[in-house]
């Protein structure tokens, strides 16, 4: 069993400080109590400790003295600033000296254990050297899995031809940044590139936005206004949510595929115009057109080329990969210098990421932002990915349920497969090509 680490408890009021210290000694914690902050600042330079719990008003120094002396003095160790006179300055000012947690009083017993638990855990996970931030070169899109490869061999294949792209993926996939590939590497990289939300114009004012009007072709039309396609002469339109066009314009937007021209609303005639369409949508198209909700012909004359993103989830090998680049693009933004530890990584990659890459990426950036210690351990990645996590996860196939539920059963017996096996009742040659599958 490993020891408790030692406790330095700085408090100027003697019935606190009896009271804490003598409840942590009950829980195993070594304590050294004193009620100063001349006391505590030579403590710290000539004793050891891994935890220094500190009141803010102290005597005509504070609890920020006490603070700095142990960055300096003990940098490895973590500091708890405790205070009952608060304020948003006080804990700003904590925050910024690297403070790993924050108490107002009057707090329990319960709640001091409930923090020191949790930095034992940071203690420990700082033992193991944090993880290095790959070195990859300058890249757009970052991932080296296979199904990613696959993908850049298409993007290289259709970008230089003139081809309709259809990409279809989950929500925070990169479809946008796919569809800006293509044009960055095509012909038209020189024209401009407009990108559309299907899914946010309503249906009455699609064929407006996207084809243009002339004066007085409707009610408050006071002037000839050009629209996206026009705006996009010799570049590239991204249509993204393609899904979401309605029936009625999906049968105008097939013309001007096949015809190259589009007639503005108020037009007696129409203009040709000369972009290429990339498409994206993250519901199933095919099963749309099965259904009547989308048009076959249009389908597939937006399906020429058809790039298939992969769920982060398929290609868990690129989370690390993913996790250094944004702690490194984060870090530069917000001026620090942060790291994962091997556990926290662990917990990044075994997650399921219903919100892909994008979600991800929002993590790291609010972990930079708020983590207080440069090494981001395991349990601040878990409670970051809990606050974020929807009440009631939908499934979204079989696959992924009978994925998730293997996960909870190997966690539940602390990774023992022969156990699992058995908890599921399949074979535990079977539970391996399942692992295996599963890139575990």
């Amino acid at each position: 069993m490993n020891p408790k680490p030692r406790i330095l408890f700085v408090e100027d009021d003697p019935a606190i400080l009896t009271t804490f210290v003598s409840g942590l000694e009950m829980e195993g914690y070594p304590v050294v109590a004193v009620s100063s902050t001349e006391e505590a600042l030579r403590k710290l330079a000539n004793d050891e400790f891994s935890i220094v719990v500190t009141d803010i008003y102290l005597d005509e120094r504070t609890g920020m003295d006490v603070l700095k002396a142990a960055r300096d003095y003990l940098p490895d160790a973590l500091v708890i600033v405790i205070t009952g006179q608060g304020t948003m300055e006080t804990v700003m000012q904590a925050t910024e000296r690297g403070a790993f947690d924050y108490l107002a009083k009057p707090f329990d017993l319960s709640r001091l254990l409930e923090v020191l638990q949790r930095a034992e855990g940071v203690l420990g996970e700082k033992k193991a050297a944090p993880v290095a931030a790959p070195d990859i070169p300058p890249t757009e899109m970052v991932g080296f899995s296979e199904p990613m490869i696959a993908v850049y061999k298409t993007i290289s294949r259709a970008a230089p031809t003139e081809a309709p792209v259809l990409i279809q993926g989950e929500s925070g996939t990169g479809k946008e940044m796919v569809a800006r590939l293509i044009h960055k590497n095509s012909k038209r990289s020189h024209g401009p590139f407009v990108a559309v939300d299907c899914g946010s114009i309503a249906p009455s004012l699609m064929e407006s936005e996207l084809f243009g009007t002339l004066r007085g072709a409707f009610t408050g039309a006071d002037r000839d206004r050009a629209g996206l396609f026009e705006a996009a002469h010799e570049g590239t339109v991204f249509l993204d949510e393609i899904g979401e066009v309605d029936n009625g314009f999906q049968l105008k937007l097939l013309r001007f595929l096949q015809e190259k021209e589009i007639r503005p609303l108020g037009s007696p005639k129409s203009v040709k115009v000369d972009v290429r369409i990339v498409a994206a949508t993250n519901r199933n198209l095919r099963k749309m057109v099965d259904e009547g909700e989308f048009r076959e012909d249009l389908w597939f004359r937006l399906n020429v080329v058809s790039i298939d993103l992969p769920a982060l989830r398929q290609r868990r090998g690129d989370v690390r990969t993913l996790a250094g680049h944004f702690l490194e693009q984060y870090g530069a933004r917000y001026e620090r210098q942060v790291s994962l530890t091997p556990q926290a990584l662990r917990a990044m990659e075994e997650y399921h990421w219903p919100g892909n890459v994008r979600q991800l990426q929002h993590l790291l950036e609010r972990l930079v932002i708020l983590s207080p210690l440069d090494t981001i351990d395991a349990e601040t990645v878990q409670k970051a990915l809990e606050d974020v996590e929807p009440k009631e996860k939908p499934v979204q196939s079989l696959a992924d349920a009978e994925e998730e539920q293997i996960r909870k059963v190997l966690s539940a017996t602390n990774g023992n497969k022969t156990r699992a096996a058995k908890i599921l009742n399949i074979e535990r040659k079977t539970l391996y090509r399942k692992l295996e599958r599963m890139g575990l």
